[in-house]
């Protein structure tokens, strides 16, 4: 797979997330935020499963005790951003929370310098700062109050930061997508279901009334989305990655406005014009530059 076929891939992913932003807030007005995250994240393990058998036969490479910590690990990384971005659109907006979430796209290179002492090309700081000013853009031009949920979102950006730091380095060391990704949505299941019987109220028809949300996030936005980004991951680094499913705030913010009347403005179409430049750039500037490296 090149390079921009995976890139494609990331965009896809964060095509699924945008739409998942709008079903996990109306997801909430009849059952709890970890009742959901576990049940998404179980629908998940179960549609994924079948892929991780087939994978499981046709590789050689088998798994350590190293990457089946490291796969754990990245389990609770997604833990904890699912769970801080479902607990805080409880008190923030669609809007506000695709908007915080996108700040994963500075955290992911800040990661790669200070932890695996890893510089990303010089590209990626513009494009990290445009997809930045563009999700802002995106969002309005302003920011409401910061409330409760807001800052709960900025911990989740940090979280997400590392789940996608973590992804990309454990799958081009297992080549195991799949068996990766199943992993990480059991342990997000687990630990969300063991916090919810014990904080949460639920009942069958609460679940029954949830059932549409649950099942778009968890085959879609969990199942299918977590995948495409982990398969993308082994084909582009994480600070390129983390531009392109930065795009999710995009695709939040349309279906916030089609679906729930959140409202876009000029400033918002600005914000997409800046986005869509931000992927160009860090898509095509390395590529020439190899290119004229290799003329010379």
């Amino acid at each position: 797979m090149t390079r921009v076929q995976a890139n494609l891939l990331l965009l896809l992913a964060a095509a699924i997330w945008g739409g998942g932003f709008v079903a996990q807030s109306t997801a909430m007005k009849a059952i709890g935020p970890f009742w959901f995250i576990g049940l998404r994240f179980a629908v998940a393990t179960f549609a994924v499963l079948p892929f991780v058998l087939f994978e499981a036969r046709k590789t050689k490479a088998k798994t350590s005790k190293r990457h089946a910590g490291l796969y754990v690990l990245t389990g609770l990384a997604l833990f904890a951003g699912a769970a801080t971005q479902q607990v805080g659109l409880q008190t923030t907006t669609v809007t506000n929370s695709s908007f915080i979430t996108g700040l994963y796209v500075v955290f992911v290179p800040l990661i790669a310098v200070l932890f695996l002492r890893r510089a990303p090309h010089w590209i990626i700081w513009p494009g990290a700062l445009m997809a930045v000013a563009g999700i802002y853009l995106l969002s309005g031009g302003h920011l409401s109050a910061l409330t409760s949920g807001d800052l709960l979102t900025v911990v989740c950006a940090i979280f997400w930061s590392i789940q996608i730091t973590l992804a990309g380095t454990t799958v081009c060391e297992t080549a195991r997508p799949l068996a990766l990704s199943a992993t990480q949505f059991a342990v997000t299941a687990i630990c969300a279901l063991a916090i919810a019987t014990v904080a949460e109220p639920v009942s069958l028809s609460s679940v029954w009334a949830a059932a549409p949300q649950i099942l778009y996030v968890g085959i879609f936005s969990s199942g299918l989305a977590f995948v495409l980004q982990v398969i993308g991951q082994r084909y582009t680094t994480p600070s390129q990655a983390a531009i392109f499913l930065s795009s999710e705030a995009l695709f939040g913010a349309s279906l916030a406005a089609l679906l729930l009347g959140e409202s876009m403005s000029a400033t918002g179409y600005t914000g997409c014009a800046l986005m869509f430049i931000a992927m160009l750039v860090v898509e095509f500037v390395p590529s020439f530059a190899r290119r004229g490296l290799r003329a010379a």
